[in-house]
C-alpha cells in the first residue's frame, strides 16, 4: 500500500510488554480495564462502552478476558486500520492545496490529471457527484475515510449542516 505515514508498525515483543504491564495481577490475560488501559498506552484513547463490549464479546468465551495472542491479533488489525487511515489522510491533503478540509470540483480535477491523466472528465464527473456535499459542492475530509459513496443525505438550512448531515 505504499509507504507507512505517521504510524510505526510495533513488534510483537513490544506488544507483549504492552500486555504484560496492563494484565493487573499477572492473570495471563487482560480483563475489560486492562485491556482499556492497553488501548491508551498504544493507541492514545480511551476505547467507547460500545467499542469494549465488541472486543470483549469477540473473544474465547471460555476465558475471563483477553488472552495475549488475542490481544496481538486485535491490536495489529487496529494498527492496520490506523495505517489506511493514515495514508489516505496523507494523500488527500496532498491534493488539499489549500488545507481547507475539502475539495472543490477543480481540485479534483486537478487531481484525477495529475494521476490518471487518460481518464475523461465525464468519468471524473461522474465520481465526484455522489461524493459532494449538496450545499457547498466539497467533498469533505470525514472521518479519516475518502469514500464517495459513504456519504449520506443531507437536509436542513446551511446552519444546520454541519451539525444535521449525517456522513
Amino acid at each position: 500500500m505504499g509507504e507507512d505515514v505517521g504510524v510505526a508498525r510495533p513488534s510483537s515483543a513490544s506488544l507483549a510488554a504492552v500486555f504484560k504491564a496492563c494484565d493487573e495481577d499477572n492473570k495471563g490475560y487482560l480483563s475489560r480495564e486492562d485491556f482499556k488501559v492497553a488501548v491508551v498506552m498504544l493507541f492514545g484513547y480511551k476505547p467507547s462502552k460500545i467499542e469494549a463490549d465488541s472486543i470483549m464479546s469477540s473473544v474465547n468465551p471460555n476465558t475471563s478476558g483477553i488472552l495475549l495472542e488475542e490481544f496481538l491479533s486485535i491490536v495489529r488489525k487496529k494498527k492496520e486500520v490506523q495505517l489506511h487511515r493514515n495514508e489516505i489522510r496523507h494523500i488527500f491533503t496532498a491534493f488539499d492545496r489549500h488545507y481547507r478540509g475539502y475539495l472543490t470540483l477543480e481540485d479534483f480535477k486537478k487531481a484525477f490529471r495529475q494521476v490518471a491523466p487518460k481518464l475523461s472528465e465525464r468519468t471524473v464527473l461522474d465520481v465526484f457527484r455522489p461524493a459532494i456535499s449538496p450545499v457547498w459542492l466539497q467533498i469533505p475530509f470525514v472521518l479519516g475515510w475518502l469514500n464517495p459513496w459513504s456519504f449520506g443525505q443531507c437536509s436542513g438550512s446551511r446552519s444546520r449542516l454541519r451539525r444535521s448531515c449525517q456522513l
